[in-house]
């Protein structure tokens, strides 16, 4: 057998060595979550992040037996800080969409609602791009609905916001006069709470996947493969063990996996 030059063999170590370095076992994890869009993260009076979207982070970091810390981010800024590896993965009821596909990589989703739109009751059931020509739709940006209204909605004045709760509180105050956001939290989030008082759902769901996607998942960098898988696993888990419904049975009272 041809032997190897002694540097050969030295540089061929000390490369596997480099690479297991840099093979993270996922023992810690940094998730980057919103903490503004209740009832799946926000901040509660005593300052930590509570919701569903962080009970399950933490369900699925307890399934994956590892150490997972959580990282506030605006939603806008989701997914460039997670390229700039400023967390790990990114659980914010981000949508699993063929364009964000082009830049992470995504789980299988953990729930699935629809969009729609909400406005003053008794505005009429039309809500055709014609029938709110001229009207101010307000919408959190960067989002899915913020790009369908983009697509669809040219004769609307779009009022984008960093915050959903923003749009809501404009909404309120009639700066706006309606808004498109994701069904659960506009229902829990708005309708239900003394400020969304005289305001309704208008109109039909709108579940067109090729804007809204499939569901919502967990967004990882496109070289972690291993996290992907992890977070896969997890979710079946928790989702055979009975710990998915305890806590989707804590927030709503229907089942928010969807089909």
């Amino acid at each position: 057998m041809q032997r190897r030059p002694l540097i050969l063999v030295m540089l061929l170590a000390a490369a596997s060595t480099a690479s297991l370095a840099q093979s993270p076992d996922w023992k810690k994890i940094r998730i980057g979550v919103e903490g503004a869009y209740p009832p799946f993260s926000e901040v509660g009076p005593d300052g930590k992040l509570k919701g569903f979207d962080i009970d399950m982070a933490m369900a699925f970091c307890a399934e994956m037996k590892a150490e997972c810390t959580l990282v506030p981010q605006e939603w806008d800024g989701m997914i460039p800080a997670l390229q700039a590896k400023k967390y790990d993965a990114i659980i914010a009821s981000m949508a699993i969409t063929e364009e964000r596909k082009q830049v992470v990589n995504f789980t299988d989703k953990y729930y699935n609602t629809p969009a729609r739109m909400v406005g003053r009751a008794g505005a009429g059931a039309d809500i055709s791009p014609a029938a709110l020509k001229g009207k101010k739709i307000g919408v959190q940006r960067t989002t899915i609905h913020d790009r369908y209204l983009t697509a669809f909605y040219k004769g609307s004045e779009i009022v984008r916001y960093a915050k959903q709760d923003e749009v809501f509180l404009d909404l309120a105050a009639g700066r706006i006069d309606a808004t498109l956001c994701d069904s659960v939290a506009a229902d829990l989030g708005f309708l239900k709470k003394p400020a969304g008082k005289g305001f309704a759902f208008i109109g039909p769901v709108i579940d067109d996947t090729s804007f809204f996607g499939i569901g919502s998942g967990i967004a990882v960098r496109k070289a972690d493969t291993a996290l992907q898988q992890k977070f896969n696993a997890a979710i079946q888990a928790t989702r055979a063990n009975g710990v998915y419904k305890k806590i989707q049975d804590k927030y709503f009272d229907f089942d928010v996996y969807g089909k």
